[in-house]
């Protein structure tokens, strides 16, 4: 591209970081990291009765969390309202927008009779050629929409788009209370920006038409669209919480890796041959807008687990250590500001990643790991440690407390005399330690877990349990 790319993601603070506008974002950091260009972070702000600074903050985080970094901004838009209304000013100037002196509840009964009478609900151009002004009426301003033609979105998702100018409003760029609109404060950031390229949902492409007007009106180049498909639910209908989660931060608090669900957004309407886990590395230098396709993406929550289950399983043990710690602390495994050796986590991580789809997940595996003691399940505790199992564990725990040494293959070597002194079969013993040591019936081999809860733990553990079974009412 002969130009610098220069692109920019514009969201309205009316709520947390969603799944949509997370993919906008990374499909404009992508294309901007692709070409080396610039990507701008703008907060669309002016609707003041549901903006707020928090969820300015909460959508920062978001894209923080997902390692979307912006190399300018945030920008927001309440700081430019007088650059909004010097453009509107030369635009009237120059005869290219208008005063408007209806109020709102003739523009709606307008309407309503439009609807009636079979026409399209359209502003009827009445103020348009107004030579005076209407004595103590304050008006609002519209820009003026040429009145027959086309406009022709050359878009770079959806190929070419015909539009009718006679099918367009002349729209208000400012409102009588002085604030500006959505339509008309796009182009102009756009413009001072120097915005190439215009990445959003398709659900703007309506906007596009006359949006490009006004880029006409004020002698400026008309940046490139691409007008991404919707992400939709199940069922075909528009994303929401009906779907599960929306929110980017929700699935940080389900446990969820930034990598996995920025993997998982990307491929919500591009696609790259077969491949389906990328690096960031590789998306950057993969992504085009030749592999996005026109059709809605179908938003799909136990693909986006998998992935997730994927990237755990094949991220470094020390990384996870790492993650997981303040889901310990959520979880009540660890105190809050306890701190556990990384290198003994990291080895506990090492025998549960596999098993584990989500951070929270693997920090409640990790309890009995850490805990001082653990709860029994019920049915595994009955079934498994009884007057059967008794003598097996007191020879365990002795043997255990008289060798020095407890590792892997010492384990091995005790645990293959009892079963063999007894006449038993190696279950016959791994699961009552099992349950004596973990509280159920599932984890990884009986001889690594022991090895990392620790002799001492483990002595103990096993001493509760053999106390469970020769007085079953008072554990």
């Amino acid at each position: 591209m002969t130009e610098k790319v220069r692109v920019r993601f514009a969201p309205s603070p009316t709520g947390h970081l969603h799944i949509g506008g997370a993919r906008t974002a990374l499909f404009n950091y992508l294309f901007a990291r692709h070409n080396n260009g610039a990507f701008i972070l703008r907060i669309e702000d002016t609707d003041r009765s549901r903006s707020t600074d928090e969820y300015i903050e909460a959508i920062i985080e978001g894209m923080k969390w997902l390692g979307l970094d912006c190399d300018e901004g945030p920008f927001r838009q309440t700081d430019r309202f007088d650059v909004y209304r010097s453009y509107v000013d030369r635009l009237v100037k120059e005869g290219k927008a208008y005063y408007c002196y209806c109020s709102s509840e003739e523009l709606e009964e307008r309407r309503r009779l439009a609807l009636a009478t079979g026409k399209m609900p359209k502003y009827d151009g009445r103020c348009r050629n107004l030579k005076e002004p209407v004595p103590g009426e304050i008006p609002a301003v519209r820009f003026k929409i040429p009145l027959e033609g086309q406009t022709i979105v050359d878009d770079l998702i959806r190929g070419t788009v015909v539009f009718e100018n006679n099918q367009l409003d002349d729209l208000i760029i400012l409102r009588s209370d002085g604030t500006p609109t959505y339509n008309f404060t796009v182009v102009v950031d756009d413009v001072d920006m120097k915005i190439t390229h215009v990445i959003r949902g398709d659900d703007h492409l309506n906007n596009t038409p006359k949006q490009i007007h006004i880029y006409k009106a004020l002698g400026y180049n008309i940046p490139k669209f691409a007008h991404l498909p919707m992400i939709l639910g199940s069922d075909k209908t528009r994303l929401s919480k009906r779907h599960g989660a929306t929110s980017v931060m929700a699935y940080y608090e389900m446990g969820y890796l930034p990598d996995a669900l920025v993997n998982y957004l990307v491929r919500l309407g591009w696609s790259y041959g077969d491949q389906e886990v990328f690096s960031r590395e590789e998306l950057i230098k993969c992504f085009s807008f030749d592999n996005v396709g026109k059709a809605a993406a179908i938003f799909n929550p136990e693909k986006l687990l998998w992935l997730n289950s994927q990237y755990i399983i094949h991220s470094p043990s020390e990384r996870l250590a790492e993650l997981v710690m303040p889901f310990l602390v959520k979880e009540k495994i660890i105190g809050e500001g306890q701190d556990i050796d990384r290198k003994w986590l990291s080895k506990a991580i090492d025998t549960l990643k596999e098993r584990s789809k989500t951070l929270v997940q693997l920090a409640n595996t990790l309890r009995y790991y850490i805990a001082e003691e653990v709860e029994y399940n019920e049915k595994a505790k009955d079934k498994f440690l009884n007057e059967k199992s008794r003598e097996l564990l007191i020879e365990l725990k002795n043997s255990i407390a008289s060798v020095p040494d407890f590792s892997h293959q010492a384990l091995e070597i005790i645990f293959k005399s009892i079963v063999e002194k007894h006449g038993v079969k190696l279950k016959d013993l791994a699961q009552p330690v099992r349950v004596a040591i973990t509280g159920g019936t599932e984890s990884p081999g009986i001889f690594e877990v022991l090895e990392i809860v620790g002799k001492e733990k483990t002595l103990r553990r096993l001493e509760k349990a053999i106390k469970t079974i020769v007085c079953p009412h008072f554990p």
